[in-house]
């Protein structure tokens, strides 16, 4: 998944849990945060080397997830110790952080509390901004590939997160075929299907709008246009709310870093530019 990238992979003991986290590239801090998926953060692979031109990028696993080891409980506060140490051990100043699904869900939480150390904050396609009702179809999916982690399972869930499955894999067959052999490598491990159920349980809730209305950063989301998975009313809904700028990905659904990863990147380049680094401190 990551081979010929620019990147490298230390563990760094983080709120007590081995944790696995790429980085590479030079330039101003951009934190990419996993959604709930087993792999990690493997799968920001299709995007690395266009933003590692302009960025330092850090692209940790959630503890319990992909190469990471589980905390012995994940919550919001101990989510909140991991993500201060992730950017306190990785960062010289703060990053960028763009947070994909339902961990999106746990990093707005820390950072409309406090900042959670970050400059700015990019919510990406996530349930936590209004309220939300996983589709049956998505939640009998996702039971499917939990209990029985198969090709075929997988597949049916691959629907879901993405418009155009197919064209995906046809475009990028090599790396496709070895993101979907890791993914269901990891959805075996018993520590991965334990973390899973409770990234679902709580980073599927609407995180309390008088919350956000108080975040102390600027925030900004980013959406797939078909996303099936978190429809796009909730990103309009948060807009209208709070006012935050809403960037569109067409002709993608709930991962349109791997489905059309040059819009992607052109978009979080629009976001960064509206959110400009603050100088290191001397």
């Amino acid at each position: 998944m990551l081979e010929g990238l620019p990147l490298t992979e230390r563990r760094v003991v983080l709120a007590g849990a081995a944790t696995t986290v790429l980085e590479g590239g030079a330039g101003p801090p951009l934190l990419l945060l996993h959604g709930g998926i087993e792999c990690g953060g493997g799968y920001w692979a299709p995007v690395v080397e266009r933003l590692a031109a302009r960025n330092r990028l850090v692209i940790p696993d959630l503890p319990g997830l992909g190469e990471s080891e589980p905390l012995a409980k994940l919550d919001h506060a101990s989510f909140g110790r991991w993500l201060a140490e992730v950017v306190h051990a990785t960062c010289e100043r703060a990053p960028l952080l763009v947070a994909h699904s339902l961990l999106a869900s746990f990093a707005a939480r820390e950072c409309a509390r406090d900042g959670g150390g970050v400059r700015s904050l990019v919510i990406y396609g996530s349930p936590c901004v209004a309220p939300f009702r996983m589709p049956l179809g998505l939640k009998v999916a996702a039971i499917r590939v939990t209990l029985r982690p198969t090709p075929r399972n997988n597949e049916r869930f691959e629907r879901y997160a993405l418009l155009d499955l197919d064209r995906t894999r046809a475009r990028m067959p090599d790396w496709f075929a070895a993101f979907e052999a890791y993914s269901l490598e990891c959805a075996r491990l018993r520590h991965v299907k334990r973390t899973m159920g409770t990234l679902i349980k709580l980073g599927s809730k609407q995180v309390p709008p008088a919350d956000l209305q108080a975040a102390r950063i600027p925030v900004s989301l980013l959406w797939g246009r078909g996303d099936r998975m978190i429809p796009l009313a909730l990103a309009e809904q948060a807009q209208a709310r709070f006012g935050w700028p809403l960037r569109v990905i067409e002709r993608a659904g709930h991962v349109p870093h791997i489905e059309r990863p040059d819009e992607f990147v052109g978009a979080l380049e629009e976001v960064a530019g509206g959110h400009p680094p603050v100088p290191a401190q001397a």
